[in-house]
């Protein structure tokens, strides 16, 4: 459904169309419950890789380069992947509500937003307009997560092989 209206600006009429849209509401409630399940799916990966890295730091090192490197790899190829599977969810979403305009690649659609690349050749229906910003927000937020995640790998393995900064 089209409807025009007329919004004053500067004290001249500027007329625009837009085509019916979600509410807020309706748009923060699912984009937060597609936030829910990443936020689900970073926290179990998580759980794992830091269980996995516990359990590498209790066997002997005999070269600490190997074991840095042993541990760092799978931690940030684990957490690669994580972002790829919670991108997928994002263009799920899209594809379920018919987020896109017509023959649009919705992973890389939702890549584009969840990265905060913001390329803009593609954009949401209008319908859907916040749904760029809140997938922005969740990628934003769960890439700072995997970087704290890193860094505390990276400390632990260091620590455990008797590197000291000082």
């Amino acid at each position: 459904m089209v409807r025009r209206s007329a919004i004053r600006r500067g004290g001249r009429a500027v007329s625009h169309s837009s085509e019916k849209g979600y509410s807020v509401l309706t748009q923060f409630l699912i984009g937060g419950g597609v936030i829910l399940i990443n936020i689900t799916i970073h926290a179990l990966i998580m759980t794992t890789v830091i269980r996995v890295a516990q359990m590498a730091s209790a066997r002997k090192v005999l070269h600490p380069s190997i074991f840095l490197i042993a541990v760092m790899i799978p931690t940030v190829s684990v957490l690669m992947v994580t972002h790829a599977v919670e991108v997928l969810v994002w263009a799920l979403v899209y594809w379920i509500a018919d987020a896109a305009p017509p023959d649009t690649n919705l992973v890389y659609f939702a890549f584009v937003n969840y990265a905060t690349l913001g390329y803009g050749d593609i954009v949401p229906v209008k319908r859907w307009l916040l749904l760029g910003p809140i997938t922005a927000m969740n990628g934003a937020l769960l890439f700072g997560w995997s970087t704290a995640i890193m860094f505390e790998v990276l400390r632990r393995a260091i620590v455990r092989i008797g590197i000291s900064g000082d």
